[in-house]
């Protein structure tokens, strides 16, 4: 349930061979500056150097006033909407939109992920179709700037970290202002109900209404 090959189809990713290193995907924030670093030097004639550090498909559409922060991978046919805030250390795929005032740091972005309007991504891996809803955030240090645990009902994940955000799976939808707390994991095919403020593992092809209330599908 928490494990990179239950949460991911690493064929929608260029961090696929890196993942494949770990078993866990918290354990992968810790190099994704030096793997884009190395996928940089494997890019095809595709991809443009348009600043140190920040290579960009050439099918890709980066609206005025985005900024683009080093180093970056921005995949084929993805839109960098006006206002985005690309801090650093972001691998974004193909068919992406990082929307208007939306902000990156230390991310991958699997293939056709959505971070459309308002949202904060930090310290996170977002999965094939990801979506997060306008204003969800993930939320990536603790308020004791204790380090963070994962929770999954009795079983507890030491990450050795201070900054984890969230472990979104594939086709997982998250609504509108909700709240990703730090070290969140959202299985495969969920929903996250609006205004939701969301903490632990959420079991895959669930309906999350709240903490208390969560729903298999049918």
């Amino acid at each position: 349930m928490v494990k990179i090959q239950e949460l991911y189809s690493l064929e929608h990713t260029l961090a696929k061979d890196y993942l494949l290193q770990y078993e866990y995907p918290w354990q992968a924030l810790k190099g994704i500056h030096e793997l884009i670093l190395q996928l940089i030097d494997t890019l095809d004639e595709h991809y443009k150097q348009v600043s140190e550090g920040v290579y960009v498909h050439e099918t890709a559409k980066i609206y005025p006033n985005a900024y683009l922060g080093s180093p970056c991978i921005i995949g084929p046919r993805t839109e960098v909407r006006p206002g985005a805030f690309i801090r650093q250390d972001a691998l974004v795929g193909a068919d992406c939109v990082v929307g208007n005032s939306t902000e990156l740091k230390n991310v991958i972005l699997f293939d056709h992920v959505q971070v459309p309007h308002y949202n904060y991504v930090g310290d996170s891996i977002l999965g094939y179709y990801a979506h997060m809803g306008a204003g969800s955030i993930t939320s990536n240090v603790k308020s004791d700037q204790t380090l963070v645990v994962i929770q999954d009902q009795d079983q507890r994940y030491e990450t050795g970290r201070k900054k984890v955000g969230a472990m979104l799976g594939d086709h997982v939808e998250v609504g509108c202002n909700s709240v990703l707390n730090p070290g969140t994991v959202v299985g495969c095919d969920t929903n996250i109900y609006p205004l939701s403020s969301v903490r632990h593992v959420i079991p895959a092809h669930s309906i999350f209404k709240d903490q208390n209330n969560i729903v298999h599908k049918k």
